[in-house]
């Protein structure tokens, strides 16, 4: 089969890349490389191409984050193309979503809540008796300093879930801010392939928020354990191609922090693209 598969290939827009366009465009590029070095065709697509244009192909693997282009990559699936990461799991690793998932489905995750902009959070922090925490924008990803912000006492928080109201962001998910080792992960669903590595001592970053926690001490964790919990969150979220970030406490627990549908893998990509392709042939095969 994998001679004659015909595959779309649609990269991410650049305006979802925040500080990472080379990176996001390296990856999909290497993946496309080794799928048509498998044998496929790849006819490749820019995520703006998905709003004036019908995808052909019925076997797609994409880097989308456009709410216009998920909504239309879940038309496709829905008439029977098969997408990686699915468009369904793209939606799923979006803040509200995510963290209601998560939390729901018993993965390690911070405290959390969940508000509407325009109430007064005053009640709902003092409860939950957050100190510090982190205040994420509730309906997409990341893609402004602003949509992730740290916040040390309750005018800040009110002062940032103003400003998302004016934005015309509706809601809010408010994090407990976890103190220990700041790790980040990269993983391929089904293939045993997992990086990880401390931002702090690599200088990677995409908004600078990693110098929050400092630099890592090199707490002793579980490794095998947190990859089957990524494991885990992949599954529950439905994507395939992920990464996150989690914090590991001074007691060697590990909490994920964050989940990301198909990040950079800017430090690992020239080991993480064949076996990303070769996922990808083996879920469209197996479909």
């Amino acid at each position: 089969m994998t001679k004659g598969l015909i595959i779309a290939g649609i990269r991410r827009g650049n305006q979802f890349s925040p500080n990472h366009v080379g990176n996001d465009a390296a990856i999909f590029s290497l993946t496309a490389q080794y799928l048509r070095q498998q044998g496929c065709t790849v006819n490749e697509y820019i995520e703006s191409d998905l709003l004036i244009q019908e995808v052909k192909e019925d076997y797609i693997f994409d880097m989308v984050r456009d709410c216009r282009s998920i909504s239309k990559l879940q038309q496709f699936e829905d008439k029977g193309k098969i997408a990686v990461n699915s468009g369904y799991g793209i939606e799923n690793c979006t803040r509200e979503k995510m963290t209601r998932l998560l939390l729901d489905n018993g993965i390690a995750h911070p405290r959390s809540i969940i508000l509407k902009t325009d109430e007064d959070p005053t009640e709902a922090i003092t409860n939950a008796q957050f100190q510090n925490c982190w205040i994420k924008r509730g309906d997409f990803h990341a893609i402004h300093r602003e949509d992730v912000t740290y916040v040390r006492n309750l005018e800040e928080a009110k002062g940032i879930l103003r400003e998302y109201a004016i934005r015309g962001i509706r809601t809010a998910v408010i994090n407990e801010h976890l103190v220990g080792d700041l790790v980040k992960f990269y993983g391929v669903s089904g293939t045993g392939f997992f990086y990880w590595f401390y931002p702090s001592n690599e200088h990677h970053s995409k908004f600078g928020l990693e110098s929050i926690n400092g630099m890592a001490k090199g707490i002793p964790f579980d490794k095998d354990a947190l990859i089957t919990e990524c494991e885990r969150a992949a599954a529950v979220l439905g994507v395939h191609i992920y990464g996150g970030d989690c914090i590991v406490a001074e007691d060697g627990t590990c909490r994920i922090i964050d989940f990301n549908d198909w990040p950079s893998f800017a430090p690992c990509r020239v080991q993480a693209a064949p076996i990303i392709a070769n996922r990808i042939i083996e879920l469209f095969e197996n479909k």
